[in-house]
């Protein structure tokens, strides 16, 4: 692991176990329910994603529409948060705003992915408002909308390096010529891409060499937390959240 901490966010003994979607393996993905399941097996960091709906209003929810999930219809922006307030996750959990996350768990830390770009502003101007800077990462496949985050909230905002930013950051282990962007303050990225690993010792080495942390998603197999965590990341991103602490656990690195 990197001993450098460059933002309050990250400021943590031992590997970030992240709770994905609050556990999306229970079946109620990013719902109040399954982050107080989190929360209750001592989980300190949480992956959620946000949408804006019609109206403004930031919800936690992964998907652009509510079908998949809910026993609603219809896209979220294109809906106010009066209507997305009566869908129920499964059945029965109802679609959370973040803004009652970050309030409902105080001690919790969040990693954020921004799913559209109606979302940032709400997101930043929630942040702002609550004084939240220090429990937030945000994260986006769009290096656009990381890079427009950091430009309007400067060094208050943790961020993670977007598309562009991982690959550069994969070059450059490999000894290749690449622009890195510098204010990112991790790379959280999936084991491969297609036939391309991504992770590997080089990629940890080259992320720590420049003061980055390196956060795995989304990781269910005990041996593969097993083998990343060997590898030196420092983060893990799981659907399988007992399965993780039980890693960490066994490893002496469950705080």
């Amino acid at each position: 692991m990197t001993d450098r901490v460059r933002h309050p966010y990250l400021d943590h003994p031992g590997p970030l176990a992240l709770a994905h979607r609050g556990g999306a393996a229970g079946g109620l993905e990013n719902t109040l329910a399954a982050f107080r399941h989190a929360v209750d097996l001592g989980y300190r960091y949480i992956e959620t994603d946000v949408h804006a709906t019609s109206d403004g209003r930031l919800v936690a929810f992964h998907d652009a529409t509510l079908d998949r999930v809910t026993d609603a219809r219809g896209r979220i922006a294109d809906l106010p948060w009066t209507e997305i307030r009566h869908a129920r996750v499964a059945g029965t959990e109802p679609v959370p705003l973040f803004e009652d996350l970050l309030e409902a768990f105080p001690d919790v830390r969040w990693n954020v992915d921004v799913k559209a770009e109606p979302a940032l502003v709400p997101l930043l101007d929630l942040l702002r408002r609550t004084r939240a800077w220090d429990r937030v990462c945000v994260g986006s496949f769009s290096e656009r909308r990381v890079a427009r985050a950091q430009a309007v909230a400067g060094p208050r905002l943790a961020t993670s390096y977007g598309t562009k930013g991982v690959l550069g950051l994969r070059l450059k282990s490999y000894g290749l010529p690449a622009a890195l962007r510098s204010s990112a303050v991790c790379a959280q990225v999936p084991v491969t891409h297609g036939r391309i690993r991504v992770v590997d010792e080089r990629f940890v080495r080259a992320a720590h060499a420049r003061g980055l942390q390196v956060h795995v998603w989304t990781v269910n197999d005990e041996s593969e937390m097993r083998r990343l965590l060997d590898l030196g990341v420092d983060g893990i991103v799981s659907d399988r959240i007992e399965t993780l602490r039980e890693v960490l656990k066994d490893r002496g690195s469950w705080v």
